[in-house]
């Protein structure tokens, strides 16, 4: 009994994870509709996103997410209808659907009863949905919660309504000529699974009205075998609705692999889908099942179904039969409409669709299997070193062989928890939308790089600070349309949000067309705050890193939005926490922008290895341009001329105090770049490339400067990994004092 529990739960959580996924789609494709309000086809994306909720959470038992969904899903079948156009208003009101939906997931998520608040919501929303319908308001609109995922159980609420009989016995024989018919078999383990079938019936009804509903019992056993827990009901369905094939096959969804189903068309839909293959043309023909399942003549399901039996059926005769053969067979289509298809694809049988398949795989698990891959890492090395000391050829070729399977392991692991970065950008589409409205500006969001891959755990982390600077760039950059309008601007303002790959990290940009950062009002604020001094003496990049100052606002005003000189702190913290660095770039009256440079990963990177007296340091290899040999005539100016650019220098074992090197030790300069700028590192040993797996110091040490990480040797000494970055600052900021 624990098993099926455990099973259901999953089966459960599944759908709240698609549901999740579904509810992003539906805000990305409500914020598209508003620039094309009459599109066919993202009307129709938006109805089945919204109807695939409804039918996952009626298997489930929400009826309170039905009952919502079903009344938002009759509104957008008259947006499909053309009855009504999206406007603002109506906009606005299905995001507020969505968000209440996405509230009604998370209250079915944690098994708690909907609070009083939400309810009033919910009646509100229902009653505008309703006033578009044309329907009076409903003073019971959410007659129960959530049932906390509880699958439903028989009683009385799942019988047919007498009403159906009713219609039966005097329309029966136009009615049925009108309806689909629906044959249904369930499996034997249904009950023992907790899935009710009669529940299936229940959302059924939703869909259309159910004219006929036939119990059969031919797999029912002698009194003797029957087993209370076995399923051995079956039904014959007459539904009478305008939903699609795909849409009544997607009410059994999730107790596809526990059931068998055939559908039957009415005779209307039979010549709607020949009608629709006598205009298919050109790359719309493909093979028979994908042309059956674009009409609508054939699901998916019953693609999956007559493919699989064609494929047992090959095993035991030959040849196998044909795909077509096997639908009429098994009723799975209606063969009119196979035979129109088949004289349609005839010359294109050979084309071939891939199917991308995707598995989910618990975020722990990649976590896990990097770790694991790191140790691998260190270990490797050891044996490396091992064989090296020992000067045995075979394990050295063994010791290197392993080398390149750990790194091939180590690229394939970390490309694992790779994401698109586009998700998270997709969001602040709506951020800027409703910000822009409460502000009474006009404001769009321009994404680009949105296909940039970045490690899973970064882009969590940052779409806090992402959304700080869209609204940072909103309310204190872009301006109200009038001033816009004065100054020669266009109305709307624009915010650019862009990432892209730069020289092995990623960058990701804030920008924005507005006013741009004030640097004197800036530093005042900056000086009345007690941040500066009053008599110091800042450069313009200092007086713009200011503004990531806790505490500091040039807002006028305190608002909901801002004014309190919180935010833009955390963004600092956040970036440098992702061993990061942020830039800002701004011209009053032009905008502003700014980059945040952060690393591919967290977990492990190429690395060059250094030793300073008996101390070791990497550097990251993706920021190290080139070695040079260092003479005691460069060495005395602190900096030396490479090729015609200054190149500042940064003693580090003067930095980090490990002591002065040997008399007449040769000294090396290793050059590194970051964000344009680049410094040269003297050490005394150049020892090389090494996979290095980051280790976070511990609290102590937070606040060292010049130092991002560690990481362990092959030989189980502990190196310190460089903050090029920080270092680079520092070396620049020297140079130029001096000067």
């Amino acid at each position: 009994m624990n098993n099926i529990n455990a099973d259901i739960e999953q089966v459960i959580q599944t759908f709240f994870e698609e549901s999740t996924e579904l509810l992003i789609q539906m805000e990305q494709t409500l914020l598209a509709l508003e620039g094309n309000p009459r599109d066919e086809e993202t009307l129709n994306a938006l109805f089945r996103t919204v109807h695939t909720i409804k039918g996952g959470a009626g298997l489930f038992g929400f009826d309170s997410i039905v009952d919502f969904t079903h009344i938002v899903e009759n509104l957008l079948d008259q947006l499909r209808n053309g009855r009504l156009t999206v406007d603002q208003n109506l906009s606005e009101l299905l995001l507020r659907c969505k968000d209440y939906i996405s509230n009604l997931l998370d209250m079915a998520t944690q098994k708690k009863n909907i609070p009083p608040e939400m309810n009033h919501v919910g009646e509100n929303l229902l009653t505008r949905l309703n006033s578009y319908l044309g329907l009076a308001p409903s003073n019971n609109a959410l007659p129960h919660p959530a049932t906390g995922g509880k699958v439903i159980k028989p009683d009385s609420e799942n019988k047919l309504p007498q009403e159906a009989d009713a219609k039966l016995e005097r329309e029966e024989a136009h009615v049925i000529n009108e309806a689909w018919h629906l044959s249904l078999r369930f499996g034997p383990d249904v009950l023992r699974h907790g899935l009710d079938p009669l529940s299936c019936l229940r959302y059924l009804a939703i869909l259309g009205e159910i004219v006929s509903a036939t119990a059969v019992w031919d797999s029912l056993p002698d009194p003797s075998d029957f087993d209370p827990e076995t399923c051995y009901l079956g039904l014959e369905v007459d539904l009478k609705t305008d939903a699609t094939k795909q849409a009544i096959a997607d009410a059994f969804q999730f107790i596809r692999d526990e059931m068998r189903m055939r559908l039957l068309p009415p005779q209307a839909k039979i010549s709607e889908y020949l009608a629709a293959l006598e205009e298919m043309s050109g790359n719309d023909i493909l093979r028979l099942g994908d042309m059956l399942v674009k009409t609508g003549a054939l699901t998916t399901y019953e693609l999956e179904d007559a493919l699989r039996i064609q494929k047992d059926r090959g095993r035991s005769e030959q040849p196998p039969p044909r795909v077509g053969e096997v639908m009429v067979e098994n009723s799975l289509a209606v063969p009119e409409v196979i035979e129109a298809a088949l004289q349609k694809q005839q010359h294109h049988r050979d084309q071939n669709n891939t199917l991308t398949r995707h598995v989910r795989v618990d975020a722990a698990k990649l976590d896990r299997l990097i770790d694991l891959v790191g140790e691998l890492v260190v270990i490797g090395a050891s044996q490396a070193l091992t064989a090296k000391r020992l000067g045995d050829t075979a394990l050295m070729e063994s010791a290197s062989m392993l080398s390149r399977l750990v790194e091939e392991i180590r690229e394939v692991a970390l490309r694992l928890r790779m994401v698109q970065i586009g998700e998270t950008f997709a969001r602040f589409q709506r951020v800027v939308r409703d910000m822009a409205r409460d502000l009474d500006k006009e404001a769009k969001l321009i994404v680009t790089g949105a296909d940039t891959e970045l490690d899973k755990t970064m882009v969590e982390r940052l779409a806090d600070p992402l959304t700080h600077l869209i609204r940072n760039s909103l309310d204190h950059g872009i301006e109200a349309p009038s001033e816009r309008s004065s100054l020669g601007k266009p109305l709307y303002g624009q915010i650019y949000l862009n990432a892209y790959h730069d020289s092995g990290s990623i960058v990701i940009e804030v920008a924005d067309d507005g006013r741009g950062i004030n640097t004197d009002r800036v530093l005042a604020k900056a000086m009345q705050a007690g941040l500066v001094a009053h008599d110091a003496k800042l450069t313009r990049q200092e007086i713009l890193q200011l503004i990531f100052s806790p505490g500091l606002s040039t807002a006028e005003q305190v608002t909901d939005l801002s004014g309190r000189g919180v935010g833009m702190d955390v963004v600092r913290r956040v970036v440098d926490g992702l061993r990061g660095t942020i830039e800002v770039e701004s011209i009053l009256g032009s905008g502003t922008v700014i980059r945040m440079r952060l690393p591919l990963t967290l977990a492990i990177i190429d690395g060059f290895l250094v030793g300073i007296n008996r101390a070791f340091y990497v550097a990251p290899l993706d920021m190290v341009v080139e070695c040079l040999d260092l003479n005691d005539a460069q060495g005395s100016r602190g900096y030396l001329n490479l090729r015609g650019e200054v190149l500042p220098l940064l003693w580090l074992n003067r930095i980090f105090a490990v002591g002065a090197p040997e008399i007449n030790a040769r000294q090396s300069v290793v050059v590194v770049q970051s964000a344009g700028r680049k410094a040269g590192l003297v050490v005394d040993q150049l020892l090389g490339e090494f996979q290095t797996v980051i280790k976070p110091l511990g609290e102590v040490f937070r606040r060292l400067s010049g130092i991002s990480g560690a990481t362990i040797l092959g030989s189980g000494e502990v190196a310190l990994i460089l903050d090029i970055p920080a270092l680079i600052q520092h070396a620049t900021a020297r140079t130029f004092a001096a000067v």
